[in-house]
């Protein structure tokens, strides 16, 4: 029996279809799928099935010290065992094994992974790989008929990042969460990549805050020929001999003005045209392509998982790759023509026309993946979501654009002048569409300037003044930021996107494009005083050119790993030196980011804070003296805003709840709110109103939610949930099955009222569409694992929440009883 190891379940599913031509039976070994067919058996592990960590003896944060950690032993364990164990049973039948993991140096060490799980039950079956940039018909056929070897010195590649930032990554996390006292789910975390990744966006938001605007002027008026009108702007000789249009002196751009304003006429002194060829982009690689998914209002981390599944489905080619060069073995004449027949087609027919189909170039050049392009299968737009659509949409139009002609537009340049002013208007006409016809992201507006001759007399009217000022830098938008990580080597084009939503799920960065929490600057402050390696960019840098020598065969693993341990000894005989002084700092910072302001009763400070239970609320400083507090709500993790509450001077709080994040505002107005506002009666309450009299009533929490609650409470705990937002009008409408009177919510003037009727009837509707939608709906479930759901027999979110955790979580390979359980939680 030959055994192929894929690095996903739905990649084995595909490659097995392939290779059998649609004959492989489905069957399961220890719970996890297993695809079968002549003779071969494919199974798809979970990524890494086995993770780095400490020995048992290094877990206590207490009984170690962080420095203990830079030369502690690292132990590989399972992290999966069910696959683990379906793959090494396999493994003791196999009379051959072919590991076809992802072509990278991920891929390569996950393939190694699994080349020793099989080594350790089968020393005698040969070991080969299969390597690929696109899960097709032709490239996997191609790919199996000529098989190579693992290439372990990538691998060890892979190997030696996993080492060194388990290393950093633990030893300094420890050390600086110490240090400031924040155990548990409040640890400080500080990584290799992640810590000059936050340093460029601290950098970033001091060059705003130490910026200092700068008062300027622009001139402007419309000229006219023969009725015709264009806007045309006032410039001058600038003192370096070049043109401007800033006029930095109040009183110099009064008297352009007022010339402006008594003129009434210009006289055109010049005319110029010109052409200008817009060639076409380069093909898309990983920072590109995140870059131009981006300008669509994807995240990184988004844009990457939807090419990712793409690609597994056989859609796209590999999404990571650095390549900007199409190979020489890619006809790209025969895989346009793939297209004709699709939605694609009359695009795909207007290169077809062309004799010469060169394809744009990009500066760099690999070998191991092409650049990301379509591949010959052409996916049925009723199997992929809106968002994955437009994705692939954009690949799609990308590899066009890259054969099309260049766009060629004409500028019109006019230069008047009015009474020894100089006004100046540019047109530009586009003459011809090239790739912009089949690639419709760049902007192509036109700006229309009449026809005129050296000495023409044009109107000027409606001159104007607008007083202006300098703005600040801009912050790092996601993709923008890759690039710059990507020009100062910080990360892998596999890797960016991930650190940038690291930095999120940690509270170091906020908002689209991210900015800095007072922690995050707290911990650059940190570094930067007692240990600037920590947040270098060359120190990272250099260790990713030293793991790319190792691919290359130039070093060992032993040889970097124990170079970047050296490196570390030094940071840490930096930082123990400063330990009281950094936890003072990062406690203040801390402290300073739950901040909301004064509060009422003694004057002290309000913080956010979290209770026995883990849930969060807002309370004083200077508890147990003062015992004033204030509720939040249930759902979500509290981030104070610099937006504050004008009444109270409290800063607002945002709700982080994944999809259902939202903005709670000042929780000192919550509690009044609640606390002025009365209880209206709708009518009886379903399960205590016969018998004891309770009633339903609508009413307002001091946690900002609203509700139908039992007038009973907390002896009956009957409630419906209502919107937060939106006046509630109840009506002399009356539900027929409960007796109740319909509700209409009215958010804003211009907007629709939302007829909510009887809040039974639409609580219940309600439950019946979230059992309904498909199991995405739900945080913590991507397309893989809602395929692989699929697969067991759920379908939507009702099916998920009757089934059996425990023998879901056995049937489903990399999901344990406990995500189950979360999900139905959400379910419910």
């Amino acid at each position: 029996m030959e055994l192929i190891v894929t690095e996903k379940n739905n990649a084995a599913r595909r490659i097995a279809d392939i290779l059998s031509e649609g004959g492989a039976t489905t069957d399961t070994t220890a719970g996890v799928n297993v695809y079968e067919w002549g003779g071969r058996r494919c199974i798809g592990l979970s990524g890494h099935v086995v993770g780095m960590d400490f020995p048992p003896e290094y877990s206590d944060w207490r009984d170690v010290e962080p420095a203990e950690l830079v030369h502690a032993d690292v132990v590989k364990e399972p992290t999966q065992e069910d696959i683990v164990n379906a793959l090494q049973r396999l493994a003791r039948e196999a009379d051959s094994v072919v590991i076809a993991t992802d072509y990278d140096r991920e891929g390569e060490l996950i393939g190694k992974e699994a080349y020793e799980l099989v080594r350790d039950v089968n020393e005698e079956a040969p070991i080969q790989r299969v390597r690929f940039s696109s899960i097709t018909d032709n490239e996997v056929k191609s790919a199996f008929a000529d098989p190579d070897d693992v290439d372990f010195d990538l691998a060890a590649a892979g190997e030696a990042r996993q080492i060194i930032d388990l290393v950093w990554g633990a030893a300094l996390t420890r050390f600086l969460s110490l240090s400031a006292r924040q155990m548990g789910e409040d640890f400080i975390s500080v990584g290799r990549v992640q810590s000059p990744t936050l340093k460029l966006i601290v950098d970033k938001e001091r060059e705003i805050e130490a910026f200092e605007p700068d008062d300027y002027w622009e001139l402007f008026a419309d000229l006219a020929k023969d009725g015709t009108e264009f806007e045309a702007q006032y410039f001058y000789e600038g003192e370096d001999g070049n043109e401007a249009e800033r006029v930095w002196d109040e009183d110099a751009a009064e008297r352009a003005f007022s010339v402006l304003r008594e003129a009434g006429e210009a006289v055109v002194q010049s005319v110029s045209r010109r052409t200008r060829s817009d060639d076409p982009p380069a093909p898309f690689n990983t920072t590109q392509f995140i870059r131009a998914a981006g300008s669509l209002g994807y995240s990184a981390g988004r844009a990457m998982s939807i090419a990712e599944d793409l690609y597994t489905a056989g859609y796209i080619t590999y999404p990571r790759t650095d390549n900007t060069v199409y190979p020489e073995d890619l006809d790209e004449r025969e895989l346009l023509g793939e297209f004709e027949q699709t939605v694609f087609g009359d695009d795909a027919e207007l290169l077809l026309e062309r004799d010469d189909l060169s394809p744009t170039e990009g500066d760099e050049e690999t070998t191991d993946h092409p650049p990301i392009h379509p591949t010959p299968d052409f996916p049925d737009r009723n199997q992929l979501s809106e968002d994955e659509w437009e994705v692939y949409e954009l690949v799609v139009r990308r590899f066009f654009a890259t054969l099309a002609e260049p766009a060629v537009w004409e500028h019109l340049r006019v230069v008047a002048d009015a009474d020894g002013e100089s006004l100046k208007a540019n047109g530009k006409r586009l003459l011809e569409e090239g790739y912009h016809a089949v690639y419709p992201y760049f902007n192509t507006s036109e700006n229309y300037v009449p026809d005129v001759d050296e000495g023409d007399h044009l109107d000027l009217t409606d001159p104007r003044m607008e007083a202006k000022q300098t703005q600040p830098p801009r912050r790092y938008g996601q993709s923008r930021l890759i690039e710059t990580m990507e020009d100062m080597g910080i990360g892998t084009k596999s890797t960016r996107h991930n650190t940038i939503e690291k930095l999120y799920d940690r509270g170091y960065i906020e908002g689209d494009p991210p900015r800095p929490t007072t922690l995050a600057k707290a911990v650059v402050e940190a570094a930067e005083e007692y240990a600037d390696l920590v947040v270098s960019e060359q120190m990272t840098s250099e260790l990713e050119g030293d793991m790319t020598a190792i691919a290359d065969g130039e070093k060992s693993l032993d040889e970097v790993t124990a170079e970047s341990r050296e490196i570390l000894d030094r940071v840490f005989d930096e930082l123990t030196e400063s330990r009281e002084e950094i936890g003072d700092h990062l406690r203040d910072s801390l402290k300073a980011d739950k901040t909301l302001g004064e509060c009422p009763e003694c004057g002290d400070t309000l913080l956010v804070r979290r209770s026995r239970t883990g849930s969060y609320f807002v309370g004083c400083d200077g508890y147990p003296e003062c015992r004033f507090t204030l509720p939040l709500p249930s759902t979500g993790e509290p981030l104070v805003l610099e937006e504050t509450c004008e009444e109270h001077g409290l800063h607002e709080v945002k709700m982080l709840a994944g999809r259902d994040t939202f903005v709670h505002g000042c929780p000192l107005c919550a509690a009044e709110e609640a606390e002025e506002s009365e209880d209206r009666v709708i009518g009886a309450c379903p399960e205590c109103g016969d018998e004891e009299g309770g009633e339903l009533a609508i009413k307002q929490l001091q946690t900002g939610s609203r509700l139908v609650g039992c007038t009973r409470y907390p002896d009956c705990d009957y409630s419906l949930p209502l919107p937060r937002r939106g006046d509630i009008e109840v009506t002399d409408t009356y539900c027929d099955e409960h007796d109740l009177p319909e509700l209409v919510v009215h958010d804003g003037d211009d907007d629709e009222p939302w007829e909510l009727g009887c809040p039974i009837c639409n609580y219940e509707e309600y439950q019946q569409r979230q059992r309904k939608q498909g199991v995405e709906a739900l945080d913590g479930i991507g397309p893989a694992t809602a395929e692989k759901l699929e697969d067991a027999g759920i379908e939507d979110v009702g099916d998920l929440a009757s089934a059996d955790a425990d023998e879901l979580a056995e049937s489903v390979s990399g999901v344990s009883a406990e995500n189950v359980r979360e999900w139905q939680a959400q379910a419910d």
